[in-house]
């Protein structure tokens, strides 16, 4: 692929776009209290010190330097992979922004704050919730989808 770095300005977006959104609901929300747009979601501004649903949030601290560390690791691996790519493996290098984004999103959090923030949350008739979370996980979560649609695609060529 010419230029594979190119697609790093699709990352770049995506951190813009997740700290902006991350200050105004930092400024325009009030902790814990929820602000129903539809019967099915709200934006709720809460402080996740863990991974993904949680994960390991009441540990301390140490989990912070762990997860900004697992953060860095995947966004230089993900960048050297991105380097690698062929021409016209435009999905894959889509998916490897768009999660090199998200890492680093919730990364300044995590070095800047000590937690990250969460404010998008779904749920169901009041007693369901799902985990609340933010656009860096999104575009972790789409990019993600990307390469296992790439990987099933893939497994269905014909080798050489």
């Amino acid at each position: 692929m010419r230029r594979p770095l190119r697609w790093l300005w699709l990352s770049l977006l995506v951190v813009v776009l997740d700290l902006g959104s991350k200050a105004l609901a930092s400024n325009l929300l009030i902790y814990g209290q929820p602000v129903e747009l539809l019967p099915v979601f709200d934006l709720t501004l809460l402080y996740n010190t863990g991974a993904a649903f949680s994960f390991l949030a009441t540990s301390g601290g140490w989990q912070r330097w762990l997860f900004a560390l697992l953060a860095v690791g995947a966004s230089v691996g993900l960048s050297i992979w991105l380097t690698r790519l062929k021409r016209g493996e435009v999905l894959l290098a889509g998916s490897l922004a768009l999660i090199i984004g998200g890492a680093l999103g919730n990364l300044y959090d995590r070095l800047v704050r000590g937690y990250v923030v969460d404010f998008l949350s779904f749920h169901w008739s009041n007693s369901y919730y799902f985990p609340a979370f933010n656009l860096a996980d999104t575009a972790i979560t789409l990019g993600a989808i990307g390469l296992i649609i790439e990987t099933l695609r893939d497994a269905r060529r014909p080798r050489a």
